[in-house]
């Protein structure tokens, strides 16, 4: 079924002239000028064929018919503007759906998540750990935070930080007999591997770094999630090749530490990834815009403790 309507701006003309029984007063509330107000209506009534107003000398008076369009038309109007009000309430309140790494979930998001709830109780973040690309248009999701080159045709991306890559063990296993002084001490160690990112950083390429060789790095026992990997050197089971992002909380709660260095800078690096245009929704956007606030911190962590400017290939 085809519907005529008259256009929106002179509906809300009328409504709002009819409701003060002046141009000058709707005109006000509307924030256009008079003539525009009366403009409007007298191109409602050529478009309906009727006389909706009486013109006086200094009152308007409503026709019969004006009468008879009013109420509906206001309880119309009233209409719609509650229902654009729940559509707006929904985009920035409600539950929002974050696809994250579940190493990163684990030892970075998760810990910080408390300070956005705190900022935005209206909004309900849903984490989603998952090691895949999300398909926003058939996953649900409205958030992605990825660890990659940035490279996400058809999507919006914001770079978040990069990575910085260096060994970490626990205290105890640090000054255990012997201790670990230097890289050449990693040959009587057990080295920890972390399966799903050794593409970007393999033992051997750190080491290689650090000016060490003879060591057998294909032994030790690995992991498919980094948060696994680290947990097991905070258990003392070996020494690992940690990312700043991922480590930092343990390093500053002492639970791991650097045994020394280097600090190698990865070109691999973490992005917030929206649909298009999904960066304007209210509640992505004060989701997006907290995490490039936290992010910062740790950007100016990144540059202060890398050790010269070597990239590691992935």
């Amino acid at each position: 079924m085809t519907r005529y309507l008259p256009p929106l701006n002179a509906l809300r003309a009328f409504e709002a002239a009819a409701r003060h029984l002046s141009f000058t007063k709707g005109a006000e509330e509307l924030n256009v000028t008079q003539a525009a107000i009366s403009h409007q209506v007298k191109a409602l009534e050529e478009a309906l064929g009727l006389a909706l107003f009486r013109r006086y000398n200094r009152r308007l008076a409503l026709t019969e018919a004006g009468q008879a369009y009013l109420p509906p038309l206001r309880e119309a109007l009233d209409s719609i503007a509650a229902a654009t009000t729940r559509l707006r309430q929904l985009e920035s309140s409600g539950s929002l759906t974050v696809s994250v790494l579940p190493s990163f979930a684990a030892k970075w998001l998760l810990p910080r998540l408390s300070v956005f709830r705190a900022r935005h109780p209206e909004i309900d973040v849903l984490v989603q750990a998952s090691n895949h690309l999300s398909d926003f248009r058939h996953d649900g999701v409205d958030v992605a935070i990825r660890y990659g080159y940035g490279d996400y045709p058809g999507h919006e991306t914001h770079f978040l930080m990069g990575d910085v890559i260096f060994p970490v063990c626990s205290p105890q296993l640090a000054t255990a007999d012997p201790p670990l002084t230097g890289p050449q001490d990693l040959a009587a160690c057990t080295l920890l591997h972390d399966t799903q990112s050794e593409a970007t950083v393999t033992w051997a390429r750190w080491l290689a770094a650090a000016g060490v060789s003879g060591i057998d790095t294909a032994r030790g026992p690995g992991f498919t999630d980094s948060s696994l990997m680290l947990q097991a050197a905070i258990d003392g089971q070996g020494v690992a090749l940690g990312r700043r992002a991922l480590v930092g909380n343990d390093l500053e709660a002492g639970r791991l530490i650097v045994p020394f260095g280097p600090r190698l800078r990865s070109n691999l690096r973490y992005f917030v990834v929206t649909p298009a245009g999904g960066g304007d929704r209210p509640k992505i956007a004060a989701f997006r815009d907290w995490l490039l606030a936290e992010t910062e911190v740790e950007r100016r962590k990144e540059i202060a403790e890398v050790e010269g400017d070597e990239d590691v290939q992935g």
